[in-house]
């Protein structure tokens, strides 16, 4: 998995966002993009996390920032995320974790439980 660096230009994508839409990179020709995955909707700290851009997004308008949202979930369960918490930018369906691959997140995890006395 090789992630992107900075400098490097985004790849190109075509996803289906929380309403059933095509959304590509290229719709936001002329603006800035805040693309972040996140693994799952409305889990604990994936919900903090939209909130918290939800929170600042005027800021992000203000600075010409369009803010997407992708991971793996279903279109219908991005809806219930917007819904829910109030959401006011674009999520996006990968459920085939290819543009997570083409972006180098999508990978094997690896947690380490230690015992600590």
């Amino acid at each position: 998995m090789q992630t992107l660096t900075a400098g490097t230009p985004a790849p190109n994508f075509a996803l289906l966002d929380q309403d059933g839409n095509t959304v590509s990179l290229g719709d936001f020709k002329g603006k800035k993009v805040l693309f972040y995955f996140y693994p799952k909707a409305m889990t604990p700290g994936c919900t903090v996390q939209a909130q918290g851009l939800r929170d600042i997004h005027q800021e992000l308008v203000d600075k010409n920032v369009v803010v997407l949202g992708v991971s793996i979930d279903p279109v219908k369960r991005l809806g219930k995320f917007i819904e829910r918490d109030n959401l006011n930018f674009t999520l996006l369906s990968d459920e085939d974790h290819a543009v997570a691959e083409q972006f180098g997140v999508w990978g094997e995890k690896k947690f380490t439980l230690r015992k600590k006395e």
